[in-house]
Parts: C-alpha cells; sequence; structure tokens
C-alpha cells in the first residue's frame, strides 16, 4: 500500500539503472496496478519492499500482537460459548425436573436408558435430535 500522506510533496528525477527485462514487466503490468505511469508503479513498489524489509525487521512484535489478538478472540469466543451452555444447561435442568415430575421411572430404568443414550448419540455422532428420540422410542 503506497503511502499516501505525502503526496504533495514534490518528486524528484533521477538517473535509475534498471535491466531491461525488469522495465518490460513494469511496461506490461503498471495500467493493471491503476497506476497512470511507470514512475508511479516503481515508487509504489519501492513503497511495498521496504515496507516488506520492516516488517522483516520486526518480526517478533507484529508475531506478539497477532498472538495476542487471537487470544483475545479465543478468549472472547470460549465465554460467549461457556454463557451460552450455561443457559442450555438450566433449560435442560428445568425439562427434566418437569419430565421427571411426571414419570415413575426406576434407578435401573434410569441408567439402562442412560446406556442405550450414550450409544444412540455416540452411533449418531453428537447430532441427536428429538425426532431421533420419538423414532428410537417408537421402535
Amino acid at each position: 500500500m503506497p503511502d499516501t500522506s505525502n503526496r504533495k510533496e514534490p518528486k524528484r528525477k533521477f538517473a535509475l539503472w534498471i535491466r531491461e527485462s525488469t522495465l518490460d514487466k513494469v511496461r506490461k503490468i503498471y495500467k493493471s496496478d491503476n497506476c497512470s505511469s511507470q514512475s508511479e508503479f516503481i515508487e509504489k513498489a519501492i513503497l511495498f519492499y521496504t515496507g516488506y524489509l520492516s516488517a522483516e525487521e520486526n518480526k517478533s512484535y507484529l508475531s506478539s500482537i497477532v498472538t495476542s489478538t487471537l487470544k483475545g478472540i479465543v478468549a472472547e469466543s470460549d465465554n460467549r460459548q461457556n454463557r451460552m451452555l450455561f443457559k442450555l444447561s438450566v433449560e435442560m435442568a428445568m425439562m427434566m425436573n418437569v419430565v421427571a415430575s411426571m414419570q415413575d421411572i426406576d434407578k435401573v430404568s434410569l441408567e439402562r436408558l442412560r446406556g442405550e443414550c450414550v450409544k444412540e448419540v455416540k452411533r449418531l455422532n453428537g447430532s441427536f435430535s428429538f425426532e431421533d428420540a420419538v423414532d428410537w422410542q417408537k421402535g
């Protein structure tokens, strides 16, 4: 990205020694980069390359910034997931209490049901829906 903060700075003409093959590449491509001249393209290339070299010198700084940014994103995502899991757990506890209050299920049957549910959820790779439960109950 070219530095546009000094657009009013006067330009200076100087001799540039460049291979003919490199100049041919500039002639072929400068318009595709929306440059109005070959000089503008070369100046943008120089600014890009100096920025690249600066970044190379500051790798540890850039990597620490990226690392801390990613850690922040992951932490916020974890917090959001934890809040949603808590809300889901509350809703499930309410549903289980309502169902349990209406049913007379002995402990042995409950343990057998838990074992069967574990197998069924594993078989469906964790994707168990209400429709799956209805189909399973009906045989």
